[in-house]
C-alpha cells in the first residue's frame, strides 16, 4: 500500500478547509485536501448559495403576483421548477468550478484527493479513492472540516418513506401541491415562504411553542403573522407521533397538540429538524479524538482537539452553524499557526446571522431573552418598520427593529426584522465594534430616503423593559 506524507491534511472541502489549504500552501507547506462529495462544502452545494438563488426566483414570482398593488397589471406567474433548478445549478456549478480552480491551478502545493478518509491513528489516514488503490496518508497536522447532514427524527413510520431533506428538495423539478415541513427553524421558514410563493400549499409543523426557538416572542409572533398572511399554515406545539403514506402518495402526519390529535396531510414532506455531524465514518476512535454527547468533535479555544496536532473546523465541532463562523475558524487557525506573535480565539466571538425570509431577520449581540438570562441591565428601543419612509415608498412595511442599550449608552444587540435586515444588522455590528454610543447614530446625517435612516429614529422611545 502506497504511503504518502504531507505537512497538512485537510478532510473536507468546506468554507474553512478551502481557504486554509491555500494559506498553508502559500506558506510553503505540502497540503492534501480530501473531499468525498462535492468541492465547496454545504454552503455552495446545498446550503446558502442554492437556497438564496431559488429564493430570488420565488421573490420574482411574488412580485408578479402582487404587481397590481403598485398600479401595474400583472398576471399569476407560471413557475417552471425545472428552469428554477437549472438556474440554481448554473450558479453553484460556476462556484464549484471556481473552488476547484483556486485549489488546483491558482495555488501550488495542494493535492486534491476525491474519496473517503478514515483515521487509523493520530497522524494516519486511510484514503479510499472513488477510483484507484487505497493509500495510507500521514501528516504533521490534520484538519477535520466534514460538516453536517440532515438529522432525521425517530418517528414511527418515517423510516423507509420517500421524505425529502433540504438537499433533495433543492433538486425537485416539479412543484409540490402541498409541502409539509417538519421543523420551524430558519431552514424551515425560508423553504416555507419560497414554496408558498412558487404556488404550493405549505404547512409548518413545529413541536415547540413558537418558531425560531432562540428568538424573542415578539419576533416569532411577527414572523408567524407575515408568513400566515402569505398563506403558510403554522401548527405549533405539535408532537408528531406517526407518519404514513397511502397508495396515492399522500403523506399523513399524526400529531398530538393541545387541542387534541390532529392529522396533517400533504403530497411532499420536508424533514428540517436540525443537523447531525459527519463524524461517524471517520474512525475517530482510532485516533483517540473525543466527541461530545451529540457526536460533535470537542475542541479548545484554538480549535484543536484533545489529540495534539488534530483540529476541527466548521459545523463539525458544534456551536453556531453558519458559513461566516466556519470562515472565521479558518482565520483562527491561520493566525495561530502562520502569523508570528498573533493569537486568536474561537471563543467569545460576535455572532451575526440572518434568516432570509422576506422581510429578513438580522441578529447581532444580545436579544431580550439572552440579556435577561445573563442578568444584564438594559434599555430597549423598538420601532415599527412602517415608520421608515423607504418602507412606505416601496411597500415593504412588515416587521420592526429592536435595539438593546447598556448603562453606558452602547449597543448590546439588535434584532432587525425588515427588508434588507441583514445589511441593517451589520450597521449595528459596526457600531458595536467601534463602541459607539447610540446618540452618535441618532444624530448622524444619513442620506434620504434610505433604510439606514431608521438609525436616526429607532432610539426615540428608549426605555427600561416592562
Amino acid at each position: 500500500m502506497p504511503n504518502t506524507s504531507y505537512d497538512a491534511l485537510i478532510i473536507g472541502s468546506g468554507q474553512a478547509g478551502n481557504p486554509l489549504a491555500t494559506a498553508l500552501a502559500d506558506a510553503g507547506q505540502r497540503v492534501a485536501l480530501i473531499e468525498e462529495n462535492l468541492l465547496g462544502g454545504s454552503c455552495i452545494n446545498y446550503g446558502c448559495s442554492p437556497v438564496k438563488s431559488m429564493l430570488a426566483s420565488a421573490e420574482r414570482a411574488h412580485q408578479l403576483r402582487t404587481a397590481s398593488d403598485y398600479g401595474v397589471q400583472g398576471t399569476e406567474p407560471k413557475v417552471d421548477m425545472a428552469a428554477v433548478v437549472a438556474r440554481k445549478d448554473e450558479i453553484i456549478g460556476a462556484m464549484r468550478e471556481g473552488v476547484r480552480s483556486n485549489l488546483t491551478q491558482e495555488h501550488e502545493g495542494i493535492t486534491v484527493l476525491e474519496g473517503h478518509a478514515t483515521f487509523t491513528g493520530p497522524r494516519n489516514v486511510l484514503f479510499t479513492p472513488a477510483k484507484g488503490p487505497v493509500q495510507e496518508l500521514t501528516a504533521k497536522r490534520i484538519f477535520i472540516n466534514t460538516g453536517t447532514r440532515a438529522a432525521i427524527p425517530e418517528i414511527e413510520g418515517l423510516e423507509g418513506l420517500p421524505y425529502l431533506t433540504t438537499t433533495q428538495l433543492l433538486d425537485l423539478k416539479e412543484l409540490p401541491k402541498h409541502l409539509v415541513i417538519l421543523g420551524g427553524g430558519y431552514i424551515g421558514l425560508e423553504f416555507s415562504q419560497m414554496f408558498r410563493r412558487f404556488g404550493s400549499e405549505v404547512t409548518i409543523i413545529e413541536s415547540g411553542k413558537q418558531l425560531l426557538e432562540r428568538e424573542d416572542d415578539d419576533v416569532c409572533e411577527s414572523l408567524s403573522e407575515i408568513l400566515t398572511k402569505e398563506g403558510v399554515e403554522i401548527v405549533l406545539n405539535a408532537e408528531v407521533r406517526l407518519v404514513s403514506r397511502n397508495a396515492e402518495g399522500i403523506f399523513t402526519l399524526t400529531a398530538s397538540t393541545k387541542q387534541g390529535e390532529r392529522r396533517i396531510r400533504g403530497t411532499h414532506l420536508l424533514v428540517a429538524t436540525g443537523r447531525t455531524p459527519n463524524t461517524d465514518t471517520l474512525g475517530l476512535e482510532q485516533a483517540g479524538i473525543k466527541l461530545d454527547e451529540k457526536n460533535f468533535i470537542e475542541v479548545n479555544a484554538q480549535l484543536e482537539t484533545n489529540v495534539r496536532g488534530v483540529y476541527a473546523l466548521g459545523d463539525v465541532h458544534g456551536g453556531p452553524q453558519f458559513t461566516h463562523i466556519s470562515y472565521d475558524d479558518y482565520r483562527v487557525i491561520r493566525d495561530n499557526l502562520l502569523t508570528r506573535g498573533k493569537r486568536r480565539s474561537a471563543k467569545q466571538r460576535p455572532l451575526p446571522y440572518c434568516v432570509y425570509t422576506e422581510p429578513q431577520l438580522g441578529r447581532i449581540g444580545l436579544n431580550e431573552s439572552q440579556a435577561q438570562q445573563e442578568g444584564i441591565a438594559y434599555r430597549v428601543a423598538t420601532m415599527p418598520v412602517s415608520t421608515i419612509g423607504r418602507a412606505r415608498e416601496t411597500g415593504r412595511t412588515g416587521g420592526f427593529w429592536k435595539v438593546l442599550v447598556d448603562a453606558q449608552d452602547r449597543i448590546l444587540g439588535a434584532t432587525v426584522l425588515c427588508a434588507e435586515g441583514g445589511e441593517i444588522m451589520t450597521m449595528f455590528q459596526l457600531a458595536m465594534m467601534g463602541k459607539l454610543k447610540y446618540q452618535q447614530l441618532q444624530n448622524m446625517i444619513i442620506a434620504h430616503p434610505s433604510w439606514a435612516e431608521g438609525l436616526n429614529n429607532v432610539f426615540a422611545k428608549l426605555k427600561k423593559p416592562e
